[in-house]
């Protein structure tokens, strides 16, 4: 099952990324996990949080430029080769992986990671047909 990401295109200047994640506290959204990329210019600050909608209509009130696309989310062994295991899956089936975030939980033992595929449908077939598991929203909620 694929979940929801926010993606947040800030200009690469002195506090930016900190006025975002302002709006976000000032509307009560929870960050669940976030990974930032740049360039020279602009940055994407990509974000899994409590409350798409409201995120996204808080943000671009505060002028910012907002996306929402699909992610894979797995909870995969918190131990040396876990990914690597995972990530092999992939690359059997010929699936790119555009890119991926990850962070832990006290609430689990395993680590939680957040990926982008070029081709998501077929990603999910792959992990459901190797037993890898994918989490939905209200696993989530419950990290």
């Amino acid at each position: 099952m694929a979940i929801k990401q926010v993606s947040i295109f800030v200009e690469n200047k002195e506090g930016r990324i900190k006025k975002a994640i302002d709006t976000l506290a000032k509307n009560n959204i929870n960050i669940r996990a976030l990974s930032i990329a740049d360039t020279t210019k602009y940055g994407i600050l990509r974000l899994i949080v409590s409350d798409n909608e409201k995120a996204i209509e808080a943000l671009e009130n505060d002028g910012f430029i907002v996306k929402e696309n699909e992610v894979i989310i797995l909870a995969v062994p918190d131990e040396p080769n876990g990914l690597n295991s995972t990530l092999a899956v992939f690359d059997e089936k010929g699936i790119n992986l555009e890119y991926l975030y990850a962070f832990v939980s006290s609430k689990t033992d395993e680590a939680i990671v957040v990926m982008r595929l070029e081709n998501m449908e077929k990603a999910i077939k792959a992990l459901n047909d190797s037993n890898i598991k994918i989490l939905d929203e209200k696993d989530i909620k419950e990290l």
